[in-house]
């Protein structure tokens, strides 16, 4: 049993206080990747970046913020989740100041690899506190709604603020901004959050090996994949593959023989467990493919400004915001969690399809609006359905381990499909992205976004074959994003 003590918080204006620091800090996190996608063109002509190594600002976040998610909540177990959730905030505001003043690709995208390392720590101890300090005084479910709600906002917020930031003071601001937000409330955590040690008798064992391998085999993969977006088919990028492969088998060779896990195999074997994960990982890999190529497509191919651009997500985020934060939990309330994922899935599949008619002439209202609505929804169903999907397979006590596994499947979903559509862009182009001729590269955008509908497509797949018993949700909560609703409703079929 836990023996970790932690102070109880004794006023409503303490709780508010600890309540408000947790959810703000999850809020940077969460911006992170949407006022990021905003300003990547920009940087890829300030930086002379091409569209393959573009992505690796994106998929150097998702990933170490994947491959350490597990990891670090298995730190602050050990070592205190306060100490972790500090040391996690101001980790991610240094690497964002370094990636302000980058002067280089090779620089930024270093700076977000360690931003991710932060995201990551910050993520899994803020989530894990809420927990610990909300569920003994009956207030969790309460807590993890704002927490729900400020974390669907902040994606929304991103999108704003990024297209304001890059277009009034420039890109570099995207960065900057985060570093006094992350500074203060590490600062006012200091003497809000309650004192906390880590587990005493604890065994002190981390699965150190698995992280690595699983981030390093990952990053390879997506090497390879770019590498074939930039045109280069040499040795050396099918050696790349080979090794992605063989790193990957090693990290299930550890996770086998660990007597720690950061992945429990035999968690994975269960139907509605690994299912309800891959349809996760296949959602994000659709979603994030979407928002890079769409902005991409705005700003180079049809002139938008950054700010311009922003607006013209605005519709989705908005959908992402109501319909994920307030309307899809009574959808599966109602209906249970697999139609809804199931419907979610096709939705997600006929708004990629809507987007390969675009053209260099293509109206925002008639042929851009539409799909990125149809799509939005289906997205936005998506997050909650398989939140819930994920937790129905898991037992009394295993909350914990589920919230974990399917936001780490999504920080993997989201590169690895980004990967995938930047690699079929460099294709269609032999190499030349978004320099090559505009006709070329209107191909090469729709081409992507049929390969991003095969992901949501294969989706559907995997949402129809969940299947199982429901767990009875406990007083730990569901998952990072939504709010466990009542026992009866948390349904499959």
């Amino acid at each position: 049993m836990p023996s970790e003590k932690t102070e109880k918080p004794s006023t409503p204006q303490r709780l508010g206080l600890i309540l408000g620091l947790l959810v703000m800090a999850q809020f940077v996190v969460v911006v992170d990747f949407s006022i990021v996608q905003i300003a990547l063109p920009t940087i890829r002509s300030d930086l002379g970046m091409s569209l393959a190594d573009l992505q690796w600002i994106v998929s150097a976040y998702g990933l170490t913020f994947a491959g350490f998610l597990l990891l670090s909540g298995r730190l602050s177990d050990i070592y205190g989740r306060k100490r972790l959730f500090m040391i996690g905030l101001l980790v991610f505001s240094l690497s964002s100041l370094a990636g302000g003043l980058a002067t280089s690709e090779a620089v930024l995208i270093a700076a977000r690899v360690v931003q991710g390392i932060g995201a990551a720590m910050a993520s899994a101890t803020g989530l894990a506190l809420i927990i610990r300090i909300f569920a003994p005084l009956g207030r969790l479910n309460q807590a993890l709604g704002v927490f729900t709600a400020v974390s669907s906002a902040g994606f929304s917020a991103g999108v704003i603020l990024g297209g304001v930031l890059t277009e009034d003071l420039g890109w570099r601001w995207i960065f900057f901004v985060n570093v006094p937000i992350g500074i203060v409330v590490a600062a006012l955590a200091i003497k809000s959050l309650p004192d906390s040690a880590g587990e005493k008798g604890a065994r002190r064992s981390l699965d150190l090996p698995g992280a690595i391998t699983v981030t390093a085999g990952l990053m390879l993969l997506v090497y390879a994949l770019s590498e074939i977006g930039n045109g280069d088919s040499s040795y050396v990028t099918y050696l790349a593959f080979i090794l992605a492969g063989v790193t990957l088998a090693s990290f299930i060779a550890i996770e086998h023989r660990s007597a720690e896990p950061l992945m429990p195999l035999g968690f994975l074997r269960r139907r509605t467990i690994f299912f309800a994960n891959a349809t996760a990982l296949l959602t994000f890999a659709t979603n994030v493919s979407m928002v890079f190529l769409l902005t991409a497509y705005l700003q180079v191919m049809q002139s938008y400004s950054a700010l311009s651009a922003a607006g013209a997500l605005i519709p989705g985020a908005l959908v992402f915001f109501f319909l994920g934060g307030f309307g899809a939990p009574r959808l599966v309330k109602r209906l249970g969690a697999k139609p809804v994922l199931v419907g979610a899935m096709v939705a997600l599949s006929a708004g990629m399809l809507l987007f390969t008619r675009i053209s260099l002439s293509s109206s925002y209202v008639t042929v851009i609006l539409p799909a990125l609505l149809v799509a939005s929804v289906g997205g936005a169903l998506a997050l909650t359905a398989s939140n819930i999907a994920a937790l129905s397979g898991a037992n009394r006590g295993e909350e914990g381990i589920a919230s974990g596994l399917i936001n780490t499947s999504r920080q993997v979903g989201g590169p690895v499909g980004l990967a995938v559509a930047v690699g079929v862009v460099g294709l269609a182009t032999h190499g030349l992205g978004v320099s090559a001729p505009s006709g070329e590269v209107i191909t090469a955008f729709r081409y992507a976004f049929l390969a991003a509908a095969s992901f949501a497509a294969l989706a559907v797949v995997t949402s129809l074959l969940l299947k199982g018993k429901p767990a009875q949700p406990s007083s730990a909560g569901p998952s990072v994003q939504v709010a466990p609703p009542p026992a009866e409703f948390v349904r499959i079929e």
